[in-house]
């Protein structure tokens, strides 16, 4: 994979960021992560970006200020920011989450695992779905 890939990344929780920005760069070394602690934050973080033609989004559902389902809503609704794929990561499994989730226009919704092996699979999976798609 070629390394002009940005994941904007927003988690309030600093170990999870931590951890799914070293999964990422496990799953392509080449990736340049954009690290937010909050929806409000990720935002701002976007609008200050040239180019948004090879980024995703991967956010937590409960964050402060913005949570998860608050940023989707907000990034649909900007025709900036409208199309940039984006992935909701949570600690929950339930169902109802991810319906929300996607109901508000999040493309996928992931279940955060419990080990590091399993994080770096949805690093990967995050990838195969989303840049790779464009080949």
């Amino acid at each position: 994979m070629d390394e002009n890939k940005t994941v904007h990344l927003a988690d309030d929780d600093e170990d999870d960021r931590m951890l799914m920005k070293e999964a990422l760069e496990e799953a392509n070394p080449g990736v340049n992560v954009v690290e937010s602690e909050d929806g409000m934050e990720l935002i701002d973080n976007i609008k200050g970006t040239d180019d948004l033609a090879d980024t995703i989004v991967v956010l937590d559902m409960n964050m402060p200020k913005m949570n998860g389902i608050e940023t989707i809503l907000a990034m649909k609704a900007d025709p900036e920011l409208a199309e940039i794929p984006t992935v909701m990561l949570s600690t929950s499994d339930n169902p109802e989450l991810a319906i929300k989730a996607k109901e508000a226009g999040a493309d996928e919704f992931l279940t955060k695992p419990n080990n590091f092996r399993a994080l770096i699979d949805i690093a990967k999976k995050i990838f195969n779905r989303f840049f790779l798609k464009q080949f």
